[in-house]
């Protein structure tokens, strides 16, 4: 499958293991380049120690013309004990990676285990097992080839970061994200995690060959992996393939990791919740990216744990690092933040803008007095200073804005689902407000797909599609194609332009009016506007609600229903599984991607390591004095990169 790398619009354990979760490093670039030396270590597997296995320091390559390349190496002892003298140096900001291969066995070259130890400070002395192999196929399945590891920062130094989260390189043990809550025993991910561990261990082990494994994890119409880090990586990236063969090996006893699934999943995806504080987020919506693989997300309601309390809309906006973590400063207040839903972006100069819906639970829950304003727009710095007044800028007739959007020229768009009118900022300056009837009712989502400015009509079933001053296109508004209560809207790097159709969702603004059935669809349109097919279905949609394009232009939809991810073809079927179409789905018909970690999600994003997050929005079941849900969360590894969701200059 190609991989491209496309810009365009759009956390209980001990005290101890929490401030360690809190301290995964985000793996900026180093100044200098790495100094010689040595690099010291054990090859192990859940038997013990390995002997006479190769150990290369390997610096990835840039995804450009400098290829993946030696370091040095050395040779493990009857301990598994090596020591790597490194012969050069490695470039700046380079992620320096550890490949562990047999030499002595019948069959050499096919059992390979890694570790990613990334670009910043290295232990003084490391460990390469299964973990650390599932750990670096994972979080690196993007930029891994059979050439070694390749890819462009930032996506590359924040994926080694990743790996950190999944197993501690210096002890070979699981990490301490995955070890804790939001995490650990609440979900089953550290079960998967440890299932797919077991599987290279009963090739280390020789209770099967390794040809075994890589037969099973040979994905459909390509060639066979060289490798078992390589083939753990091509199950990183096609999850749903031979889920049953690998689950038995996996089960092939003993099973040295513990605990692990006890029967099939899904597929093998391995997911990470991320909850910031731990007592802040209450209804994340949707999701800004940055240049940097920075996470900003907005908010619903303000915090309580205990859903039978009544709460009012929050007043916060937050920053997360690329590996999860909350930045220094996050959450950050004022700015007339008010309640956030559905519309969160950065414009061109790096500023991020909140639409302010007003959330909050209706009385008798949040008091009468206390109910937020539905009429603004917030603006924060890169660093979270807010820009806008306090009660926020509402120029420009706002009125319950959901989708909130900065074009390419730098203009910021609001939907009004409140008055059926989307309001534009010319060039970002609320002094110049207008508010344009755009034939919708309810609008919601909007996209610029570097052409044109798109929003959805969830109650009038179309979408329109505009000018970036404005100006409605002839064809406007567009009907047809499945289109049912539409929601969220996004744009490939061709500027196709992809819809979800909830087939139920009317938001209250303010008043509810009813609902119709459905599971739901996804619709294409041409960049034009005019409409392409749809409406496509299965994939595991239930309720779809956002939904994204990949760096391959492939499709990510974020499911209000159903505790799933569902993914689908996109319209170049050169990067799909062999024999699928455009609008196909990619992720399993019924559960698409499962995990028991989500909730009710709404907002979905790909970062520039291929990482797929989902905004946990509300309570799998709901109470309604307060609702909202209290997680971010990461499908790692999953999708092609893409560099940012926003605007380029």
């Amino acid at each position: 499958m190609a991989h491209g790398f496309r810009s365009f619009s759009f956390v209980a354990s001990t005290a101890a293991l929490l401030l360690a979760a809190m301290a995964v490093p985000i793996t900026a670039p180093s100044p200098v380049s790495a100094q010689l030396g040595t690099l010291s270590g054990h090859v192990r597997g859940a038997s013990g120690p390995l002997e006479s296995f190769s150990v290369t320091a390997w610096s990835a390559g840039d995804g450009g013309e400098r290829r993946a390349h030696p370091l040095g190496s050395g040779t493990t002892d009857a301990d598994g004990r090596f020591v790597v003298n490194l012969s050069s140096s490695r470039p700046p900001g380079s992620v320096l990676y550890l490949l562990a291969e047999n030499t002595v066995r019948s069959d050499p070259g096919s059992l390979v285990l890694a570790s990613v130890l990334g670009s910043g400070p290295l232990p003084a002395d490391v460990v390469v097992n299964e973990r650390t192999t599932v750990a670096s196929a994972f979080a690196m399945a993007q930029f891994v080839t059979s050439g070694g590891i390749s890819g462009p920062n930032p996506g590359i130094t924040n994926a080694a970061g990743m790996v950190r989260n999944l197993v501690d390189v210096a002890t070979g043990e699981p990490g301490a994200v995955l070890v804790s809550s939001p995490n650990g025993a609440e979900t089953s991910t550290m079960a998967a995690f440890n299932s797919l561990s077991n599987m290279l261990s009963a090739c280390v082990t020789m209770r099967i060959p390794c040809d075994t494994l890589l037969d099973a994890a040979t994905p459909p119409g390509e060639p066979r992996p060289v490798d078992t880090f390589r083939a753990m990586s091509d199950v990183a990236r096609g999850p749903a393939n031979a889920v049953l063969p690998l689950f038995g090996i996996s089960m092939l006893p003993p099973r040295p990791y513990l605990p692990a699934l006890d029967l099939p999943p899904a597929a093998w995806t391995l997911a990470l919740r991320f909850n910031g504080d731990g007592h802040s987020l209450a209804g994340p919506g949707n999701f800004a990216i940055d240049e940097d693989g920075y996470i900003w997300v907005n908010n619903n309601y303000q915090y309580n744990p205990d859903p039978r309390v009544p709460v009012c809309g929050g007043d916060s906006v937050f920053k997360f690092s690329p590996t999860g973590q909350f930045v220094p400063g996050s959450p950050f207040k004022g700015g007339g933040l008010s309640g956030a839903g559905f519309g969160i972006t950065i414009d061109p100069n790096g500023d991020v803008w909140v639409g302010n819906y007003g959330f909050a639970a209706q009385p008798p829950g949040c008091p009468e007095d206390q109910q937020p304003p539905h009429n603004s727009v917030s603006k924060f710095t890169s660093d979270g200073q807010p820009l806008s007044p306090p009660e926020g800028f509402t120029e420009g007739a706002i009125d319950w804005p959901q989708g909130t959007i900065a074009d390419r020229d730098g203009n910021i768009w609001m939907a009004n689902c409140g008055s059926n009118t989307l309001t534009r900022y010319p060039d970002g300056d609320p002094s110049r407000a207008e508010n344009i009837d755009a034939g919708l009712a309810r609008p919601f989502g909007m996209v610029d797909n570097g052409r044109h400015v798109f929003a959805t009509g969830m109650l009038n079933n179309a979408v329109a599609v505009l000018d970036r001053d404005g100006t409605p296109l002839p064809n406007s508004p567009v009907s047809g194609g499945g289109l049912n209560n539409p929601m969220g809207i996004a744009s490939d790097g061709s500027g196709n332009v992809w819809v979800a159709n909830s087939s139920i969702v009317q938001l209250p603004c303010p008043d509810v009016p009813g609902l119709s059935p459905g599971v739901g669809s996804i619709t294409l349109l041409n960049p034009d506007g005019s409409m392409q097919g749809g409406p496509y279905m299965g994939g595991g949609l239930t309720i779809p609600w956002g939904i994204a394009a990949d760096g391959d232009g492939n499709v990510w939809v974020a499911n209000f229903g159903g505790k799933r991810l569902s993914n689908f073809c996109g319209t170049d079927a050169s990067t799909c599984p062999p024999g699928m179409r455009s609008g196909d789905p990619i992720s399993p018909a019924i559960t698409g991607y499962a995990f028991d970690g989500l909730e009710r999600n709404t907002g979905v994003a790909v970062d520039p390591s291929g990482n797929v997050w989902l905004a946990n929005n509300w309570l799998d079941i709901p109470v309604q004095t307060n609702p909202g849900a209290h997680e971010i969360v990461a499908y790692v590894g999953l999708a092609a990169p893409l560099q940012s969701t926003a605007p380029a200059n």
